[in-house]
């Protein structure tokens, strides 16, 4: 390799390097930074710089170990815990607040009553962190209708709010046959399907099933 394209690899891997630290999104990171690392392993393997080999080299198996697991327990529900709140739980409307302006950019429509009449609220947790919040609210005829299914961007390649809809019984318990997604989540079509919404005219529609 000439110097000028190992001087190429060392600046796109510093390149990359740096730019896997500005993500929010912890799978983009791991991946971001697994290939800079290789990348930098490669330039410092020919330079003969060994320390830098060495370093690069652990980074890259620190880097394989966590996608590993966060790919393995991306749709495990014993990696998640679904908590039911109040509809006008303190804690959820501190977390609707702060979150506020990253809701407006996916949902600019969304409002939430609280004290309305069938309104359901869940908060989705991995460890001790609030990853997601999923809210609805009857809409009548036994069709629980989505208000709201957002994740926290550090999970924003994972999708935590599956977990409420795997759990039937949360609306079943409840009288309600079906869930049915807003429509502004057009955009979320694979991730809709993923979890049992099937497509009927403009609508996405989660039919129930009741557990014997």
């Amino acid at each position: 390799m000439s110097s000028v394209a190992l001087e190429v690899v060392g600046w796109i891997g510093s390149a990359i390097l740096i730019t896997s630290l500005l993500q929010s999104r912890l799978l983009r990171l791991r991946q971001l930074n697994l290939v800079a690392s290789l990348l930098l392993v490669t330039y410092n393997l020919i330079l003969g710089v060994w320390p830098m080999v060495a370093m690069n080299v652990a980074i890259v198996s620190i880097n394989v170990w966590h996608l590993a697991r966060l790919l393995r327990t991306r749709h495990d529900p014993a990696s998640y815990d679904v908590v039911e709140v109040v509809p006008d739980d303190g804690y959820l409307a501190h977390v609707l607040a702060r979150r506020q302006a990253d809701i407006a950019r996916f949902n600019p429509d969304f409002t939430w009553d609280g004290t309305r009449p069938g309104a359901l609220a869940f908060l989705v947790l991995r460890d001790d962190e609030t990853v997601g919040v999923v809210l609805a609210h009857d809409a009548g005829d036994g069709v629980a209708e989505i208000a709201l299914d957002y994740v926290a961007p550090r999970f924003r390649d994972f999708t935590p709010g599956e977990f409420v809809y795997r759990r039937s019984e949360i609306f079943t318990d409840r009288g309600f046959r079906s869930v049915v997604a807003p429509r502004a989540m057009r955009q979320a079509e694979a991730y809709l399907s993923g979890v049992g919404f099937q497509r009927r005219g403009d609508d996405r529609i989660l039919d129930l099933v009741t557990p014997t």
